[in-house]
C-alpha cells in the first residue's frame, strides 16, 4: 500500500498500527470540511476540498476486505491479518 501521496499535504500525519489480528492505518486530513472516501474493489479514493480546489487521492487496497471510512477529518483504513 502507498501511502506516500496521502501523508504529502501539510499538516497530515499517517500512523500505521499492527495489531495481531491485523493492521489500522489513520491518516489525520486536517481540519477539511470536505472529505469523502469510496472504495471501488481495491482502490479508496479520498476527495478533499470544494469546488475549483479539489484534491483525489487514490490508495491501493491489498485487497477487497479493507473497512475505510472517515470521521472529523480522520481516514481510517482496517485491514484483517491474513494469516
Amino acid at each position: 500500500m502507498n501511502l506516500n501521496q496521502l501523508a504529502d499535504g501539510d499538516e497530515r500525519v499517517v500512523r500505521e498500527y499492527r495489531y495481531d489480528d491485523g493492521v489500522v492505518i489513520a491518516a489525520d486530513l486536517g481540519p477539511v470540511a470536505d472529505a469523502d472516501v469510496d472504495v471501488l474493489a481495491d482502490t479508496a479514493i479520498v476527495v478533499t476540498g470544494t469546488d475549483g480546489d479539489e484534491e483525489q487521492i487514490e490508495i491501493d487496497l491489498p485487497g477487497e476486505d479493507a473497512e475505510v471510512f472517515m470521521k472529523n477529518g480522520v481516514l481510517t483504513i482496517e485491514l484483517e491479518d491474513e494469516a
